[in-house]
């Protein structure tokens, strides 16, 4: 015989079911409500939410070899992670039998916990307060990660060849690895956390159910298995199968552009993250712990190439210059990396150029001295917001709803704010015993996440479009604009945050 707790809250206080199932000849389900005090209508309402939330996931399925579960997670990222621990943290949903399916390996992951390679990875993102705070108050995660490579920075500065602004910032740069990594030790203090995890295991197809009247989706998979979902959520990212199983349109457009990623050395530590608006996009450098830092570069797709492919010796210098110069210097540097020209001419060129007009010292004043070997890594950048981010069964988080561009570094953010509105959603469902995969159980969730959500994108694409024109009337404009505010001392800040 097993049981299983569950907390119903109510006006006054909690009421404690307790589910006992017996195996044996005959099935039987009986209801324990621990209570003092407990009236006729509180009794409905628990056996309401019992009925509506338990006993359908406990019932086989007549389909071979497929498993019932009440939500289903598709993708291992650091959303899908976040979201599994989240639902199996709170008190009300961690009776829910969740999976979490992941085609890919999360040993990495594990292994980063037990030897963490010397040299930072090339994928690290950057948290805000807000998210920073769920994962620790929220989630009890943050005291998992390896907090010696964890780097806290407090202020920026973003400038072009016209104008510059500064403002302070609180936000961690961490690794996606770390986070992973401490997810992965959260659901191992949690009851049946870890086991509900199941990586190197792919989608093969998801389809809609055919029998016994039942909407639940089924999702097959590459191991021989199918899961019948009562929820079935979409952390797969950009091109998310759940997404196109909804038939849910997802509408915007690529920047015919590149984001070249790489981790390099700098000349003295800071704790300031700079950002150069560039005529093909933005090249931010933010800080690591000691002289490490890591840097996204926006390009056009050739230029990323080239530089992806530049000698180890000659990509230092081509940051120094694109960090430094005035940016009509930089094609004809460019070109010459493009016609393999010989590294100690490129070197020198760019070396005469700094030393003859480096205009921007007074703005970014390190130096970078190294890349990481193997480091560097270009992904297309695009803008892209589905329609709705629900549907029956259906709920999609971070980038299988929305994906941004780099540049303001929301992406893991958004993808938070998602994972807590909609346990939040969740939780208000399962109080009222509605069944969590209907569509009056997830219409909070997009009603609150999908405007504001667009907003962020709006205001990035935006500034990615103002930032990329290169006209010098437009430009002189946009830098009279940056120094303005720039001058505007605590009312800038207050501007900028609230931006």
């Amino acid at each position: 015989m097993s049981h299983r707790d569950i907390l119903v809250p109510d006006c006054n206080n909690c009421l404690k079911l307790t589910l006992h199932t017996h195996v044996g000849g005959k099935r039987k389900n009986r209801i324990h409500l621990q209570d003092r005090k407990i009236t006729t209508v509180r009794k409905i309402i628990a056996v309401r939410i019992i009925w509506c939330q338990l006993i359908p996931s406990m019932i086989p399925s007549p389909i071979l070899n497929t498993l019932k579960r009440d939500v289903v997670i598709i993708g291992g990222g650091p959303a899908g992670l976040l979201l599994l621990a989240a639902l199996k943290t709170s008190p009300y949903l961690r009776h829910l039998l969740c999976t979490l399916i992941e085609g890919g390996s999360l040993a990495l992951a594990k292994q980063f916990g037990v030897d963490p390679p010397k040299e930072y990875t090339n994928r690290i993102i950057s948290l805000t307060p807000a998210t920073a705070s769920y994962m620790d108050l929220g989630m009890g995660c943050w005291n998992h990660l390896h907090h010696d490579r964890l780097k806290r920075y407090n202020h920026i500065i973003a400038y072009d060849d016209d104008g510059k602004i500064g403002f302070d910032m609180d936000a961690y740069m961490v690794e996606v690895i770390n986070v992973q990594l401490a997810l992965l030790k959260r659901l191992a203090e949690l009851e049946n956390g870890f086991e509900n995890v199941w990586d190197q295991c792919k989608v093969t197809e998801i389809e809609k159910n055919g029998g016994s009247g039942s909407d639940w989706p089924i999702v097959k998979l590459s191991n021989g298995k199918s899961v019948e979902a009562r929820l079935l959520v979409g952390c797969d990212g950009f091109n998310s199968p759940v997404r196109h199983f909804a038939r849910i349109q997802s509408r915007g457009w690529p920047y015919d552009r590149f984001g070249v990623v790489a981790t390099i050395k700098v000349s003295k530590p800071t704790q300031v993250a700079y950002q150069k608006f560039l005529p093909t996009g933005p090249l931010a450098i933010l800080p690591l712990e000691g002289d490490d830092a890591t840097i996204v570069w926006s390009l056009t797709p050739e230029l990323s190439e080239t530089l992806c492919a530049a000698p180890s010796e000659v990509f230092p210098h081509l940051v120094n210059a694109a960090m430094k110069l005035d940016s009509h210097e930089l094609p004809y540097i460019y070109e010459m990396v493009k016609n393999n020209d010989n590294v100690d001419n490129v070197i020198d060129e760019i070396q005469w150029r700094l030393n003859k007009a480096s205009v921007f010292d007074k703005y970014y004043d390190n130096t970078v001295t190294k890349v990481f070997d193997k480091s560097r890594a270009r992904f297309p950048l695009k803008m892209s917001h589905a329609d709705t981010y629900v549907a029956p069964r259906i709920a999609l988080v971070g980038d299988a709803a929305h994906t941004i561009h780099p540049l303001a570094g929301q992406g893991l953010n958004l993808g938070q704010a998602d994972v807590q509105l909609l346990v939040g959603a969740l939780e208000k469902a399962s109080t009222r015993g509605l069944d969590i995969g209907s569509t009056l159980a997830l219409e909070p969730y997009v009603s609150e996440r999908w405007p504001a959500n667009h907003v962020m994108l709006g205001v990035c694409d935006k500034f990615h479009k103002v930032f990329g024109v290169n006209w010098g009337p437009f430009n002189a404009m946009r830098g009279f604009g940056m120094n303005t505010l720039d001058s505007l001392g605590l009312a800038k800040n207050l501007i900028v945050n609230q931006v």
